[in-house]
């Protein structure tokens, strides 16, 4: 009975907390829902019986749906209560989630600064408290990019790993279902159960001395002063790998989304353009620059990258590369995204699992991603867990 009470008094906290930050534009629908398990929001790309989905859009009915996303239904197996539909940036389309239509989501780390996106939401929703844990989605890096922005853990796992039925597609090639926590245990075990796996929540980390670790040769430059130092500290004597060139990955990556993003809006921008914020509009009316040659060119060459990449992690657990080049930039017009998604979009490319992890710095946010290897998801989540001890223990490392 007590047990019941204090799990009831944790959902009714969340609520209330909820209020008191409505300022930030954290949830576009809330939920009344209740139950005796873990405090879960989600992405309001997902649906969720008895809420409408809007994709942070004007452009769809906002009639509430009747089923579940498999996803969610998993989630309800394992007794979640759903607290509400998180904002995002429109259409998963971008990486400020300063939305036109439901309100920017500030940083909760620090409210002049954009919380990132596309899932900036979900992230908020961790870093402000209000759930247990939140779900993602990750096209390009949408899942890292506010993870690193925020200060929290996002775990992208393996292309394919959760079943998308029920999430309107930004990229249906591409498109990642995800997690974003606190810590590595429990953004494992979120997409454990999403996933309805068992045995991929690490219970014990291996010894940070027994870990092989290295970073992608010609990778990483031109980082801010913040994300550089911590980035410096965090790598001190890893080895460099032969990766293919960061640009023909990230230009891969391009050429899905774009044209997969180009074909399921056609129809609505033709239809009603003005439903769209100005920068989704401009930028989805932009994809119609790349070719179906660039879209085959990029699907058939998908396979050789994979290749190159498992044979340059080949004798290696885990690469390193920052999440992001800067930190939260300023809430304003024009932001500068490029230094945000610079080094996301090719593991998004590749399919691998992708931890961030926050580290510790002076000031804002910093992320590290962890990149395992293919299907690899639970070994790359013992790992993480292995650095995050690791970078908590010892602040000078980091």
């Amino acid at each position: 009975h007590l047990e019941a009470i204090l799990v009831a008094m944790k959902i009714m906290d969340a609520r209330a907390r909820s209020a008191q930050l409505k300022h930030l534009n954290i949830f576009i629908t809330m939920t009344d829902e209740d139950g005796p398990g873990e405090v879960v929001a989600v992405k309001d790309l997902i649906d969720v019986r008895g809420t409408p989905t809007s994709a942070g859009s004007t452009v769809l009915p906002m009639d509430s749906k009747a089923e579940d996303a498999p996803l969610v239904a998993a989630l309800r197996e394992s007794g979640c209560v759903i607290i509400g539909k998180t904002n995002m940036h429109e259409w998963a389309f971008g990486s400020t989630s300063i939305n036109p239509h439901y309100g920017t989501v500030p940083n909760p780390r620090d409210v002049t600064r954009i919380s990132g996106g596309s899932s900036g939401g979900s992230a908020a929703a961790v870093a402000a408290g209000l759930c247990d844990w939140s779900i993602g989605t990750d096209t390009g890096g949408s899942v890292r990019i506010p993870a690193a922005l925020c200060g929290v853990v996002g775990f992208k796992p393996t292309l394919g790993t959760i079943d998308t039925t029920g999430v309107l597609p930004l990229s249906f090639s591409l498109d990642t279902i995800g997690s974003l926590a606190s810590d590595v245990t429990t953004a494992t075990h979120g997409v454990e159960l999403m996933a309805r796996q068992v045995g991929w929540t690490p219970t014990k980390a291996p010894a940070i001395g027994d870990l092989r670790l290295a970073v992608p040769a010609d990778w990483v430059a031109d980082l801010d002063e913040i994300v550089g130092v911590a980035w410096a500290k965090a790598t001190t004597d890893l080895l460099e790998l032969p990766f293919p060139p960061l640009s023909d990955l990230s230009k891969g990556c391009l050429a899905l989304m774009y044209s997969e993003a180009a074909a399921y809006h056609r129809r609505w921008i033709a239809e009603s353009p003005e439903r769209y914020g100005v920068d989704v509009l401009e930028r989805l009316r932009s994809t119609y620059t790349v070719s179906g040659a660039d879209y085959v060119d990029a699907m058939v060459r998908r396979d050789a990258f994979r290749d190159s990449v498992a044979e340059a992690m080949d004798g290696y657990d885990a690469v390193l590369v920052p999440t992001t080049a800067a930190v939260a930039p300023l809430i304003q017009p024009l932001v500068n995204t490029e230094p945000l998604t610079r080094f996301t979009r090719a593991f998004n490319y590749t399919g691998q699992p992708v931890f961030s992890l926050p580290l510790a710095s002076p000031g804002l946010p910093v992320g590290i991603q962890i990149i395992g290897r293919m299907g690899r998801d639970a070994e790359l989540a013992s790992i993480a867990l292995a650095l995050e001890q690791a970078w908590s223990d010892d602040q000078t490392t980091v």
